[in-house]
Formats: C-alpha cells, sequence, structure tokens
C-alpha cells in the first residue's frame, strides 16, 4: 500500500541540449537558464557521458564562479580537481565533489585518463542573497561515503543530499534544503519506488538508463532515457514506477524566491553585483 497520498504528477518533459563548455568538453545541458525559476534553487544541470576521449579528454581549465554552488557527480571516470583556495582532489568512480564558490574562486577540473567511459553530472545549485560572498569551500566525497538504503523493493538509493527512507545522505544544506537521489532499480519491470516531498519544493527526475512512468493515481506519464521530468508542485511526494535496471536521479530543492543575475561563471542578484564580480576577477580577486 502506497504511504504517498498525493503524488506528484509530470508537468513537462524536457529533452537536454547538446553543447560544448570547458575546452570543447562534448555534454548534454538538461537544466538550462529557462528553467532556472521554475526550478529554483538548480541553476543547471549538465550532462556528460562518452568512451570517446576526444569528447572529454581536454577538461574545463581554470576559470571562475562566483555566488552558487557546483555538485559534480562521477559515475564512471576520474577528474582531479584544484583551485585557488588551495583544494585539490581526485573525483572518481561513484564520488562527489561539493564546491561552494561563494565570494568567488577560480578552479580547473581535468580529466586523469586517456582512455575509457567518462559520465556523470554537473549541478549548479544557487546560495541565498546572504551567503553568495561567503567563505568558499570545499569537500571530496568517496563513493564508499556515500549513504546507501535499499527498500524492500530493491531500489537501491545513493543518497547524496538530503534524506530518503530514514537515510541521511551525505550532504545538507539549510537554505535549499536540496535532495539529490541516485535510484538503482532491480532488474525486474515495474518495481515502485516512493519518496516523499515537501509541497512547496520544486523537483525533478532525470532518467540515464532504462525508462520509468511518473505515477499519480491511476494515471502515469512515461519518461524516457535522457529525458527530464519537470514535476507538478503540491501533494506529499513522488511515486516511480521503472522498467529493469533503470537508474535516474531525482531532485528536489526549497526555492529561494529571490531574483536571479547571471553572467557566465558569476550568478548574483543584480546586475550591479555582476558587474562588480567582473572586476574583482579581473583585478585577481578570485584567486
Amino acid at each position: 500500500m502506497s504511504t504517498i497520498q498525493e503524488a506528484r504528477c509530470v508537468e513537462r518533459l524536457v529533452q537536454g541540449q547538446d553543447t560544448k563548455d570547458g575546452a570543447g568538453v562534448r555534454l548534454t545541458r538538461v537544466l538550462s537558464h529557462d528553467l532556472q525559476e521554475r526550478l529554483d534553487p538548480f541553476l543547471m544541470l549538465d550532462a556528460f557521458g562518452s568512451d570517446n576521449p576526444g569528447d572529454y579528454i581536454a577538461g574545463f581549465p581554470n576559470h571562475p564562479h562566483r555566488g552558487f554552488e557546483t555538485v559534480t557527480y562521477m559515475i564512471a571516470g576520474r577528474m582531479r580537481h584544484k583551485d585557488s583556495g588551495g583544494h585539490e582532489g581526485l573525483l572518481q568512480n561513484g564520488g562527489v565533489q561539493w564546491m561552494t564558490a561563494g565570494r568567488g574562486l577560480t578552479h580547473s577540473e581535468m580529466p586523469e585518463q586517456e582512455e575509457g567511459v567518462m559520465e556523470g553530472f554537473q549541478l549548479w545549485l544557487n546560495l541565498p542573497a546572504k551567503n553568495k560572498l561567503c567563505e568558499p569551500w570545499y569537500r571530496d566525497i568517496q563513493s564508499e561515503e556515500i549513504p546507501e538504503v535499499t527498500t524492500a523493493a530493491g531500489v537501491l538509493v545513493r543518497v547524496i543530499a538530503g534524506q530518503s527512507h530514514g537515510t541521511e545522505g551525505a550532504m545538507q544544506r539549510e537554505h535549499t534544503e536540496p535532495l539529490y537521489l541516485d535510484l538503482h532499480f532491480p532488474a525486474t519491470d515495474s518495481v515502485v519506488f516512493e519518496q516523499h516531498l515537501p509541497a512547496t519544493h520544486n523537483a525533478f527526475v532525470y532518467v540515464y538508463r532504462g525508462g520509468l512512468d511518473v505515477v499519480h493515481g491511476d494515471n502515469a506519464t512515461g519518461v524516457p532515457i535522457k529525458r527530464m521530468a519537470v514535476l507538478t508542485n503540491g501533494g506529499d511526494g513522488l511515486v516511480l514506477r521503472a522498467q529493469a535496471n533503470t537508474r535516474a536521479i531525482v531532485m528536489a530543492g526549497k526555492p529561494l524566491n529571490e531574483p536571479i543575475a547571471q553572467y557566465g561563471p558569476f550568478v548574483m542578484n543584480t546586475r550591479e553585483e555582476l558587474v562588480q564580480a567582473v572586476d574583482d576577477f579581473r583585478a585577481g580577486l578570485m584567486g
């Protein structure tokens, strides 16, 4: 019997746009500028995945950030992080790199492999206005540090942030309250996963293996591979029913309801703050 009394529906399905970033890394921009207000506090989501070194080998040389957090989840591959705050870490299979840019820093993310598969996601998570100029911060979370729970139906849940089925995630954030789950469904069709969500939190699901249905009452909406389902607000949670061996990420967060002003790698609240960010970068104040 379902513990979700009023499940969310699919508001729209989004197909990501193929693009290049960094020094020519091929990726799919799933959550773009057009959805920033709708999916507040999430600013961007990129998916990358290739076994062709030419698609990723050039990496992301030094570049600046200010005003938000970056969360990189590496499903497969090895990438070295270095930043102007003196932090360095190796992001590898199943690990997460969580960086708070705050008042600003420069960093690089460079592959440490010349062949094989590199696959994962990078999320941009906004900071509230009062924290946009906070002290930069960084944490490497190795795969074994990410809490996991297996539901009674056999779904393995990697809890990167937030909470699921009584398991606290590796990260918690007070103002945006992000939920970041990586779901691994078993080798059986029609297995159901449920997740309670606050009614006001914005949420979405992205499928990167297989396919699933978002179930609401007697109805269901299919979400195929490489599609993001933006979910309606309201109700008390989410119900998914998946094909065998489906993998998907679920994200939800508390909206900040503040103005969003973005210029490239800087995300502030006003144009004037963006001008200041550019000036500070040019003056060498971001490392």
